[in-house]
C-alpha cells in the first residue's frame, strides 16, 4: 500500500469548497433535526441541567427571571447548545471526512482513535462538571453568604455559568489528546514535556483561575484533574513514542 495520500486525484480548490459547502450544510442540518427534536422538552431539560442548584436553594426560595423574554430564550438557548453537544459526533466526523484524504495511513491509524477518544473524554468532562463539581460549588456558594440574604438565581445567569464551566471542563479533558499528538508529530520529545511540567502545573492553575469563578475551589476542581489527565496523555505519548521507534527499526 502507498504511503502517499489515499485520494490519488487532486481536486481543485473549487471541488474543495464545494465538499465543505456540503459537510457544513449538512452539520447545520443534523443541528437544526435534533434541535427541533428536543425543543418540546426544552423545559425538562433545563431543569435536569438546574438540578444541582436548585437542590440546595433554601425551602422558600426559587430560581427567577429578570428578563421578560428569559423563561423562553433560556430553554432555547440550553437545547441549542444540547443540540450541538449532541451533534458533535457527527460534527467531527464531517471534517475527519473532509481532512482524511489528505492524510497518510499511518496518520489515519492514529487519527481515528484519536478523534474517537476526543469526543469520549470531552463528554467525560462534561459528566464530571455535572455530577461532582456542580454540587460541591453550588453547595458551597449557598452556604456562604450572608443569612439575611435570600438565594435566587436568574435562569439566564445560571445558564451562562454552567456552559461555561461545562466547556471548561469539556476542554481541559482534551488534555491528553493534545499532549498525544504533540509527542507523536515530533514537537516534542515525552522527556521534554515532562520535564515542562512545573510549567504545566502552573499552566492549569492560571487556565483554571480563568475559566471558572473567582473562588480556589472551584479552581483546584480544574486544575488538579487537568494535570492527572496531561500525566495520561504522557504516558500513552510515551508508549507511541517507543513503539514508533520500533517499527522504524523494523
Amino acid at each position: 500500500m502507498s504511503d502517499n495520500p489515499s485520494d490519488d486525484q487532486e481536486m481543485t480548490l473549487v471541488q474543495h469548497l464545494v465538499e465543505l459547502r456540503d459537510r457544513t450544510l449538512r452539520i447545520v442540518i443534523i443541528v437544526l433535526v435534533i434541535f427541533l427534536g428536543l425543543f418540546y422538552f426544552a423545559n425538562d431539560i433545563y431543569s435536569f441541567v438546574s438540578a444541582p442548584l436548585q437542590k440546595f436553594l433554601p425551602e422558600n426560595s426559587s430560581m427567577i427571571a429578570t428578563e421578560v423574554a428569559s423563561p423562553f430564550l433560556a430553554p432555547f438557548k440550553l437545547t441549542f447548545f444540547v443540540a450541538l453537544f449532541l451533534s458533535m459526533p457527527f460534527v467531527l466526523y464531517q471534517i475527519w471526512s473532509f481532512i482524511s484524504p489528505a492524510l497518510y495511513q499511518r496518520e489515519k491509524r492514529l487519527a481515528i482513535p484519536i478523534l474517537i477518544s476526543s469526543i469520549l473524554l470531552f463528554y467525560a468532562g462534561m459528566a464530571f462538571a455535572y455530577f461532582v463539581v456542580f454540587p460541591l460549588i453550588f453547595g458551597f456558594f449557598t452556604s456562604v453568604g450572608p443569612t439575611d440574604v435570600t438565594v435566587m438565581t436568574d435562569i439566564s445567569s445560571y445558564l451562562d455559568f454552567v456552559l461555561k464551566l461545562f466547556f471548561a471542563f469539556g476542554l481541559a479533558f482534551e488534555i491528553p489528546i493534545a499532549a498525544v499528538i504533540l509527542i507523536v508529530a515530533g514537537v516534542v520529545s515525552p522527556d521534554s514535556l515532562a520535564a515542562k511540567r512545573p510549567y504545566i502545573i502552573v499552566g492549569c492553575f492560571v487556565f483554571g483561575m480563568l475559566l471558572t469563578p473567582p473562588d480556589i475551589m472551584s479552581q483546584a476542581l480544574l486544575a488538579i484533574p487537568m494535570w492527572l489527565l496531561f500525566e495520561i496523555g504522557l504516558v500513552f505519548g510515551r508508549l507511541l513514542s517507543r513503539q514508533a521507534d520500533e517499527e522504524a527499526i523494523e
